[in-house]
């Protein structure tokens, strides 16, 4: 019964998030501000912090999520029958600058409110140290798009500080690949390659700032709750930080590559921006946070085995 009460509460959990892609799979797309992508990300994260858990959650706190969830689905099935409109009027009201970024962290908002309220009535508040990841990562996508909504492009100038390093960075990649011409200033890059010259100017989303707010949120949640020494979830931390700028690297030059060697066409190369950063940081930050806990469940058997033949 303990298991079984534990998954049915990850479904009720779950069904939200499930109901959405498969009513409205077009929503689902990768790029971090124009769709739910990341719900399918945060709902990993859920699942792989609590199955297997060994905690009882009583009946009638299952019954107490259910009408949640029913609200939650009501929330996005309103959104296609005049909510979403609604939603996009207000923009005006706040002097948001960016609509669909606007929109899109209202889902998040909601997503992380249902989820939140979930946990804590599944395990009391206990949850922040059973299962924080899928709903930081859901608050923290929601404080970044409402970022991206009022302050964007370079307007949020610490964001924007790393910028240049970053083009810089890529320009001087670019010659050592002998891709093409490439020379930057500041935050723009002018790019000549085997389809004509294309100029891209670079602002903090698109360099990858927000993955690192995202990453640091999420590994410093899961690193609390990890019974491991200060030293080694400080290593994990910064190992972290290391591997995510890389991969805002890695998707600076592929854009870069895109424009020098596929395409200067603009429609087709924003197709390729819109998706490039989430599919490779998302994938990225799951893999680091299971190795993570596959080195450390090894390391815990092999203290194990040792304090045994010690006896």
């Amino acid at each position: 019964m303990q298991n079984k009460n534990l998954y049915i509460g990850i479904a009720i959990i779950s069904s939200p998030i499930l109901f959405a892609l498969i009513i409205f799979p077009d929503s689902f797309s990768l790029s971090w501000n124009q769709g739910r992508g990341g719900f399918l990300f945060a709902l990993a994260f859920i699942i792989a912090e609590t199955v297997g858990l060994k905690i009882v959650i009583s009946k009638k706190r299952l019954l107490a999520v259910i009408p949640l969830a029913i609200l939650t689905i009501a929330y996005l099935v309103g959104l296609e029958n005049g909510l979403r409109d609604y939603i996009l009027n207000s923009s005006e009201q706040y002097n948001v600058q960016l609509i669909y970024s606007w929109t899109w962290m209202w889902d998040f908002i909601v997503m992380a409110i249902f989820v939140i309220a979930s946990l804590t009535i599944y395990f009391g508040k206990r949850w922040i140290r059973i299962a924080p990841a899928g709903p930081i990562f859901l608050g923290g996508s929601a404080i970044i798009l409402s970022l991206d909504a009022f302050f964007p492009y370079d307007t949020l100038g610490p964001l924007q500080y790393v910028v240049p390093f970053l083009v810089q960075a890529n320009v001087w990649l670019i010659g050592v690949f002998d891709l093409g011409v490439a020379t930057g200033r500041d935050n723009i890059m002018f790019l000549k390659g085997d389809h004509g010259s294309m100029v891209l100017q670079v602002f903090w989303p698109s360099a990858g700032v927000h993955s690192v707010i995202i990453y640091s949120l999420v590994m410093g949640a899961f690193l609390l709750k990890m019974n491991i020494l200060r030293k080694r979830k400080f290593i994990y931390f910064i190992l972290g930080i290391v591997g995510t700028i890389i991969v805002n690297m890695i998707r600076i030059f592929s854009l870069s590559w895109y424009a020098l060697k596929v395409t200067t066409n603009a429609e087709k190369w924003e197709e390729f921006h819109s998706v490039a950063g989430e599919i490779m940081f998302l994938p990225w930050l799951f893999v680091f946070l299971l190795v993570v806990i596959l080195i450390e469940s090894r390391r815990l058997k092999k203290l194990e085995s040792e304090g045994d033949s010690q006896k």
